[in-house]
């Protein structure tokens, strides 16, 4: 037999229940206690950690420490990409496992993916750099900065260099599972919100992954980065 990646065991643990709510509760880019991600999963915590450690062993999470407590977190961007199109695919065939509630249309809005913009406001954000120029799609389904991106990025104030010079993919496209089309991710998307953030245009809900436009900020990003 040939040798080829075993997608069934990452899909197996992906695909028990409590360990999907824990997963998606990752999903904004903080770090969560056991007890926390129990809670979220609905199990008690002995079984929570047993949970837990499969997903360690499998490498989709990773535990910090800080002082005498332990958080975990998703292991990476990587991770964070796969489970946003598994949610894509199964709301696309419509596996809802509850009916939208009330935050729902907030999700869908605006909201964090891992550690970027998604929702509307992501996927306009990211056709508006396309139309600008700033990104360019390339022939083998990657994304570029352009040079004059670069320089628009540079204005809004983001250390492109410093960007550059990281490990972490600077731009790459994330499906977005409300909105079944592309949003931007990498270290770009990142600095974006982040940037946004620092000038006062957007915050995140404290109980949720909702990220919520101040009216001024709502204009300004209107203006930076406008809809079709």
């Amino acid at each position: 037999m040939k040798e080829r990646p075993d997608i069934s065991r990452l899909a197996a643990l992906i695909g028990d229940p409590a360990r999907a709510n824990m997963l998606t509760a990752l999903m904004d880019g903080q770090a969560l206690t056991a007890s926390e991600l129990a809670q979220e999963a609905g199990v008690t915590l002995p079984t929570a950690s047993g949970h837990l450690a499969k997903l360690a062993e499998s490498g989709l999470i990773q535990h910090r420490k800080q002082g005498r407590h332990k958080y975990v977190q998703l292991a990476g961007e990587d991770v964070a990409l796969v489970l946003e199109a598994l949610m894509g695919l199964a709301v696309g065939r419509g596996l809802n496992r509850s009916r939208p509630g009330p935050k729902d249309p907030l999700m869908r809005h605006a909201r964090v993916c891992y550690n970027h913009l998604a929702g509307q406001k992501g996927v306009q954000l990211y056709r508006a750099l396309l139309r600008k120029g700033v990104l360019v799609e390339t022939a083998d389904d990657t994304l570029e900065l352009t040079e004059s991106g670069a320089a628009f990025m540079t204005a809004f104030g983001i250390d492109v260099l410093h960007l550059k010079q990281a490990r972490a993919p600077l731009c790459r496209t994330c499906l977005d599972w409300s909105e079944r089309r592309s949003h931007l991710a990498g270290s770009l998307g990142r600095a974006l919100l982040s940037r946004m953030q620092v000038l006062g245009w957007v915050r995140q809900d404290t109980r949720s992954r909702v990220l919520t436009f101040s009216p001024p900020g709502d204009r300004a990003f209107a203006q930076a980065f406008p809809a079709e």
